[in-house]
């Protein structure tokens, strides 16, 4: 009996050190991306362009001109497109810009991006076909595949391609809009410097009818190998406030102001007036 359980003992020693093996040499074949990866440039969305108009933005002529009444908003105060002010989430593919730092975390057959202020990313590398019913969701739904590009048998690079995206979305804090349609394709090609293994690229080619033609820009990263993770947490001390259409900003007394000049107060007819 003793000598059968031997064996029994052996035979499962031996499938555990196989099984670590094979995972082993699958681990082996992806590509080391650990680490916190913070962003390189602004907030605008192509990093190598000038903010708000200077991105000189492929627009159609109705979404450019949504655009400039964006920026006249802003710069009389207001937000303009821009919904981020509130706390909804960024949306793809502005998610990537990486206004807080990013964590990837590679599995076989899925790869997390994970960040301080929206909901994590989750990138499918199972070879699953496009699901025929999804529901929509501001970080959208992503397929990757891994890439062999000089055939030495390690990953280099992860294809994504992302649709069934829901609105409203924009680009950046300037309010670059994306069509109100949701049919945005966000496909992205994230890869490690050839030279640097502690720089990250990210290439994004958005492809949405707010566009004339697919617009691709370059993100980059640096690796921090030793990070500190923080808490954000978006709603916390956020003094802005929208009643209907109108945003306004809560005083540190705890009154409401204007935005803009000459902004109106919001209607308080379903207020009782105080008694004098």
């Amino acid at each position: 009996m003793h000598y059968q359980n031997a064996i029994a003992a052996a035979a499962l020693a031996a499938a555990l050190s196989l099984t670590a093996g094979a995972r082993a040499g699958d681990d082996a074949k992806y590509p080391d991306w650990s680490g916190q990866w913070i962003r390189i440039g602004g907030v605008q969305w192509d990093p190598s362009k000038p903010r708000s108009r200077g991105q000189q933005a492929p627009l159609t002529t109705e979404y450019q001109a949504l655009f400039d009444t964006s920026v006249a908003d802003q710069d009389a105060g207001g937000q303009g497109n821009n919904s981020r002010f509130t706390c909804r989430s960024s949306g793809m593919p502005r998610i990537m810009t990486a206004v807080y730092p990013l964590e990837i975390i590679i599995q076989p057959n899925i790869t997390y991006i994970l960040s301080e202020y929206v909901m994590p990313r989750r990138i499918y590398t199972d070879r699953r076909e496009w699901p025929k019913d999804v529901e929509p969701a501001f970080a959208g739904y992503s397929i990757g595949r891994w890439v062999d590009d000089d055939g030495d048998g390690r990953y280099a690079a992860l294809e994504i391609e992302t649709r069934y995206m829901k609105g409203p979305r924009d680009f950046d804090g300037d309010g670059l809009p994306l069509h109100k349609d949701n049919q945005t394709v966000v496909k992205e090609r994230i890869y490690l410097d050839s030279a640097d293994p502690d720089v990250l690229h990210d290439e994004i080619t958005t492809i949405d009818h707010a566009l004339t033609h697919p617009w691709t820009v370059t993100k980059s990263f640096h690796r921090e190998r030793n990070p500190i993770w923080t808490e954000y947490d978006c709603n916390e001390n956020n003094n802005h406030v929208v009643i209907g259409k109108d945003a306004y900003f809560l005083s540190a007394d705890g009154y409401l102001m204007p935005t803009r000049k000459d902004q109106l107060p919001p209607d308080t007819r379903y207020f009782n007036a105080p008694k004098k």
